[in-house]
């Protein structure tokens, strides 16, 4: 039997070591085809730029199971994932793995990942899409620390990659988001969890903006809003359990309220307004 063809990408770029760690965890569950970014494309969500001819380069990364063939693209991790699926693959994935990410993707802020964007881009495409991130120190979002324990973050991707290659995920979960404290091992427990309805990173003006700096100078830092923050969420499981986060995630972004009551609502809404007009 045909072997499973599963495709490895990331937005740290392809030279990362989340990403050497991602083929290490799922070596022995198929074939793989890698192909991520050809430089750091964090924080580019879903984003489709306009590139030059879709240049895609040959590149080798290495593992503790060997060398492996890899590609790099000159564009975003979902167009690493378009490339890969309609011009490199041999035929179609059976599942997507993004990352190992270098820091944490948990509540709101999942719209911005380069990770979670990746996934969402396979799931578009009818593949799976398993998103893996990793809890580090924030100046290796931007920068590959190569003193990071990639051990509980390679067996949950292995984990939950030979759970979506034995299983079909019910309806409406096009993607599985999974973020895993620094402090986990293999050992720690996992949870389903759903996302949070508030931001994780916090963004602020950079204190150490010199007065004579053109470009004004944004930071982020992790800033939880503990009250009202949900108990099922992920951002309550990773930051306060310590648990690893499991969250799935759907397509479908309508408002989960009722159609009809908010066609009533906008159309009475609007009639009013026309009254005092005509008023």
């Amino acid at each position: 039997m045909t072997r499973p063809l599963i495709l490895l990408t990331n937005d740290d770029g392809i030279l990362s070591p989340g990403l050497a760690a991602s083929a290490e965890a799922v070596y022995d569950l198929g074939e793989l085809l890698i192909i991520a970014p050809a430089t750091q494309q964090t924080g580019m969500g879903r984003a489709t730029p306009a590139i030059a001819g879709g240049a895609i380069t040959e590149e080798t990364v290495h593992t503790a199971s060997g060398d492996l063939p890899a590609y790099a693209v000159s564009g975003s991790p979902a167009q690493a994932v378009i490339y890969g699926v309609m011009v490199l693959a041999p035929r179609r994935p059976d599942l997507v793995i993004s990352g190992i990410n270098y820091g944490e993707n948990p509540g709101t802020c999942v719209t911005a990942s380069g990770t979670v964007g990746a996934a969402l881009q396979a799931a578009e495409m009818g593949i799976p899409g398993l998103a893996m991130s990793l809890e580090t120190e924030k100046a290796y979002h931007y920068e590959y620390g190569r003193t990071v324990d990639w051990s509980a973050a390679r067996h949950y991707t292995h984990y939950f990659a030979q759970a979506l290659l034995r299983k079909q995920l019910p309806a409406d979960v096009d993607v599985l988001k999974v973020d895993v404290p620094g402090t986990a091992s293999p050992e720690t427990p996992w949870q389903v969890t759903r996302l949070a309805r508030q931001a994780y990173y916090g963004m602020y003006r950079a204190e150490d903006q010199l007065a004579d700096e053109a470009l004004v100078r944004l930071d982020y830092d992790v800033q939880i809003r503990w009250e009202g923050l949900e108990k099922d969420s992920d951002i309550y499981a990773f930051a306060h359990d310590r648990v690893v986060s499991v969250t799935p995630l759907s397509l479908d972004l309508t408002s989960r309220t009722s159609l009809t009551r908010l066609d009533r609502l906008l159309r009475s809404g609007a009639e009013m307004k026309d009254k005092r007009r005509g008023a």
